[in-house]
């Protein structure tokens, strides 16, 4: 297993200065650089130590504190293990905060994250990989619309509303997109319902987009968190291999 050396940075925006986790291999090598997208419950252990995963398998990993213009990591009050059903305040707090984030916004910050990771030493030149996770996933596909000369994979998993009919809808940038996607949808998802799965498929299809999506079986909204309720071993073994596939074959 390659050691990995972690460490907090900070990422100048437009509006501001985005708290971050970087990680990567120990031995300093440039490896392949991978943006990983937070879920809603945001920057914590659990995805410092998905990020910590992916560098063992030898990438360069940058996960942003997207909540950033609310304040630093931790931006929410949470327990150990989150149980958002035995504790309905913690949505009550994250939602408006979610809401805040525009894509607008959202891809301001993303063009900072994909700046920081074009002018890190111990990141590979070239383009980078996208994973994100439940609000990740619509950051991560709408990122790979709107930077396609920069992206050379995307992943999402247990994404919501990826395929609304709002014209912002994330789909929507289907037709820009170069890169190589790969989408885990959780299984009877309220966030993503069938139609939504469907529109997404067609718009990524008819775009000629090199994609595959499939649904996790048994898998709810939040199957890749450990710390979470919503964990689901055989759904988070899943991804990971359907993630480091994807990697290997794009970088």
């Amino acid at each position: 297993m390659t050691s990995v050396l972690g460490t907090a940075v900070d990422i100048p925006t437009e509006d501001g200065t985005a708290d971050a986790y970087l990680t990567r291999p120990a031995d300093g090598e440039p490896r392949p650089a991978v943006l990983l997208y937070m879920d809603a419950f945001g920057l914590r252990p659990q995805l410092r130590a998905m990020a910590d995963r992916l560098a063992e398998a030898g990438y360069t990993v940058l996960v942003p504190n997207v909540f950033y213009r609310h304040g630093r990591a931790p931006v929410f009050e949470l327990p150990e293990f989150i149980d958002p059903g035995a504790r309905p305040e913690i949505f009550q707090s994250i939602m408006p905060v979610m809401q805040a984030l525009t894509p607008e916004a959202a891809m301001r910050d993303a063009d900072a994250y994909l700046r920081r990771l074009a002018d890190c030493p111990v990141a590979a030149d070239g383009p980078v990989a996208l994973t994100g996770y439940c609000m990740g996933a619509r950051l991560s596909l709408l990122t790979a619309g709107t930077f396609p000369d920069r992206v050379a994979a995307a992943a999402g998993f247990h994404g919501g509303r990826l395929a609304t009919e709002e014209p912002d809808s994330p789909h929507l940038v289907a037709e820009h997109i170069t890169a190589e996607l790969y989408f885990g949808h959780a299984d009877q998802d309220p966030s993503l319902p069938v139609e939504q799965i469907e529109r997404l498929e067609a718009a990524l299809t008819g775009a000629g987009v090199r994609h595959r999506c499939e649904v996790y079986p048994g898998a709810g909204h939040g199957f890749t968190q450990a710390d979470t309720a919503s964990y689901h071993r055989e759904g988070d073994e899943r991804h990971w291999a359907a993630l480091l596939d994807l990697l290997k074959r794009t970088f």
